[in-house]
C-alpha cells in the first residue's frame, strides 16, 4: 500500500492506492473505490470501476507531466494535480545519515559524487520500480561521504545507497 498526498485544483487530499496486477484499490476520505485497468498505451489508459449501486463504469483519460504538476483528461474534462512529495527524514546518528531504498528497486543514475556539497531536498539517486522513477533526496544539506551502488545494481529496502554528513 502507498500513501500518496496529491493536490488537486489547489486542494490536498491524502490516497491510499493499494495495487495487485492491473487491479487498484483507492481509498479516499474513508471512500473506497476498486478499479481494473482494461488498457494503457503509455500516456492514455481505460480503467472500469463499479459504483455503490453495482453498476460499472469505465473512465478514458490521458494525461502528460511538467515537473511535478501532472494534466489528466478524463473523459473529456481537464484535471491538474501534484503529488505532494512527502520527505522521509533518514535516521541520523553523529550528523550523519544513511539513505537507503524503500522499496525494491534498480538504480537508474546517480547523480552525485563523493565529496559533493548538496543541498536539501536536492535529488541524489534516481531509483526505477514498477515502470515509476522515485528520486532519492537529500534529507539535509551536507556532504556526500560514500555511494554504496552503481548503475543498474538492484537493491532491497533498507540498503543503504548513499552516506551523508549533515552540514554545520
Amino acid at each position: 500500500m502507498a500513501r500518496i498526498k496529491v493536490k488537486v485544483n489547489g486542494e490536498e487530499t491524502e490516497l491510499e492506492v493499494t495495487r495487485q496486477g492491473d487491479n487498484f484499490r483507492v481509498v479516499r476520505d474513508g471512500q473506497t473505490a476498486d478499479v481494473h485497468l482494461i488498457h494503457s498505451d503509455g500516456r492514455s489508459f481505460i480503467i472500469e470501476y463499479t459504483t455503490s449501486d453495482g453498476k460499472r463504469q469505465r473512465i478514458r483519460a490521458a494525461g502528460h507531466s511538467q515537473q511535478d504538476t501532472r494534466h489528466m483528461w478524463v473523459n473529456g474534462r481537464c484535471f491538474t494535480y501534484q503529488r505532494v512529495q512527502q520527505k522521509q527524514k533518514a535516521a541520523i546518528d553523529d550528523d550523519s545519515a544513511h539513505l537507503s531504498a524503500t522499496i525494491p528497486a534498480v538504480v537508474s543514475k546517480i547523480l552525485v559524487s563523493i565529496g559533493d556539497h548538496v543541498t536539501d531536498g536536492q535529488k541524489l539517486i534516481l531509483l526505477e520500480s514498477m515502470k515509476m522513477v522515485i528520486p532519492i533526496q537529500a534529507q539535509f544539506s551536507g556532504t556526500i561521504t560514500s555511494i554504496n551502488c552503481a548503475a543498474g545494481d538492484s537493491v532491497k529496502p533498507g540498503f543503504p545507497l548513499i552516506d551523508m554528513e549533515e552540514e554545520k
